[in-house]
């Protein structure tokens, strides 16, 4: 039921996200000069290498999975050899990864801001602020329950309950990684 559940609210967050992506593509038809020149400032090399970490933390986050349902919670060997990792190590490494995209998104707002693209400065800014944004408050959400779940495997033995959350931790976290490869091809590719 929880995975369900969860599959029905991610369809609803699917649904504001389309009409971010309706917002964003609308502003643009009538402002195409605007977006031109403040897409002129974005970083894409940066972004890309941002959201290669981002779509990697999606592997490790189902590799965790994997220990997950194998019932293997911590790692069987040595910490530098990843062959014997176990869910925790995999969802460590995955949450990581997840707070260095959003230190990457914050790294980008600052060098905006300092070329003056706000969320008050035009059209572009609020439909870049607003897109990015509500994606890195769902990355923040997903770390948060990276957090929760790690406590909940520490208290008493792991049950199949708990491999069960592990794989709707999943869910929402690949959601995230596929609503931001869309959010960057729609903000660095159609440019």
């Amino acid at each position: 039921m929880v995975s369900v559940g969860t599959i029905i609210w991610l369809s609803s967050e699917l649904m504001f996200f389309a009409a971010l992506f309706a917002s964003y593509f609308t502003i643009r038809s009538v402002s195409t000069s605007l977006w031109a020149e403040n897409t002129a400032l974005l970083n894409v090399p940066f972004a890309a290498v941002n959201t290669t970490i981002l779509v990697l933390s999606s592997v490790t986050c189902q590799l965790g999975v994997f220990a997950a349902e194998r019932g293997q919670v911590g790692r069987t060997g040595a910490i530098f050899d990843p062959r014997g990792w176990g869910l925790r190590e995999w969802f460590m490494l995955t949450y990581v990864m997840g707070a260095i995209f959003i230190a990457g998104q914050v790294t980008e707002y600052t060098s905006l801001v300092q070329e003056d693209v706000t969320i008050s400065s035009s059209a572009y800014g609020s439909m870049f602020y607003l897109t990015t944004g509500f994606h890195g408050l769902h990355v923040t959400g997903g770390l948060i329950a990276f957090i929760v779940y790690m406590i909940r495997t520490t208290m008493g033995r792991f049950t199949p309950a708990q491999a069960t959350s592990a794989i709707v931790v999943s869910y929402y976290w690949h959601f995230v990684d596929v609503v931001w490869i869309a959010l960057f091809a729609m903000i660095y590719w159609l440019q």
